[in-house]
C-alpha cells in the first residue's frame, strides 16, 4: 500500500506542476516602448548614479537630486514607461543581453577615460610639486647667495675701516703715511 501511495503522490505532483506552468502570459510590446538605444542611455545613467550613491550617499543627498526622478526627467520618460519597457526587454533575452552588453561597454569606456584623465592629473600634480621644490631650492640658494654677499660686504667694510684706521695713523705698528710719503719721494730722487 505504501508503494501505491507514493506512486499517487508523485503522479499528483506532476499533474499539479504541469498545469501550473501552462498559463504563462508574455508581456506585450508596450505602445510607449523605450527604444533600445535610449534604454542603453537610461541604464548607463542609472548605473553611474547608483555608483555615485554608493560612493558618497550624503553628498548626493545634500544636492537635493533624486536620482531616479533626475533620470526620468532627463530622458523624458516616467517610471511606469521604464518598468513596462524593462519588463518587455527582460523577456526578449537576446535584446536584453545586447542592451546590458552595451551598458557594460560604455561604463568600461568611461572608466578608461577617467583613469587616463586621473593619470594626467597625477602627472600635472607631480610636476607642480617638483616645480615648487625647485623654486624653494632656488629661493634658498638666492638667500644663501645674498647672505654671502652681505657677509662679504661686511668683511669688505671692515677691511676698508681697518685701512682707513691705518691711514689715519691709529695703528702704532704701521708707519705713519707722512713718513711713507717722505721715503717714497726720496726713492724717486
Amino acid at each position: 500500500m505504501t508503494g501505491s501511495l507514493k506512486y499517487k503522490a508523485v503522479l499528483l505532483l506532476l499533474v499539479f506542476l504541469s498545469f501550473s506552468c501552462q498559463d504563462l502570459e508574455k508581456t506585450e510590446r508596450p505602445a510607449d516602448l523605450i527604444p533600445e538605444a535610449k534604454m542603453v542611455d537610461v541604464l548607463t545613467e542609472m548605473a553611474l548614479l547608483n555608483a555615485a550613491r554608493n560612493y558618497n550617499k550624503q553628498k548626493l543627498e545634500s544636492t537635493g537630486i533624486k536620482p531616479d526622478d533626475y533620470i526620468f526627467k532627463r530622458f523624458g520618460i516616467d517610471s511606469l514607461q521604464f518598468e513596462r519597457s524593462n519588463d518587455y526587454y527582460a523577456e526578449q533575452y537576446t535584446q536584453y543581453e545586447r542592451i546590458y552588453d552595451s551598458v557594460k561597454n560604455r561604463i568600461q569606456n568611461i572608466k578608461s577615460r577617467m583613469d587616463s584623465l586621473r593619470e594626467i592629473e597625477i602627472k600635472i600634480e607631480d610636476s607642480i610639486k617638483l616645480a615648487e621644490k625647485d623654486s624653494l631650492r632656488e629661493t634658498n640658494s638666492l638667500n644663501k647667495d645674498s647672505l654671502r654677499v652681505k657677509d662679504s660686504l661686511k668683511t669688505d667694510s671692515l677691511k676698508l675701516k681697518r685701512i682707513e684706521e691705518l691711514r689715519d695713523g691709529r695703528d702704532s705698528l704701521v708707519v705713519p703715511p707722512k713718513a711713507v710719503q717722505n721715503s717714497s719721494s726720496m726713492n724717486r730722487n
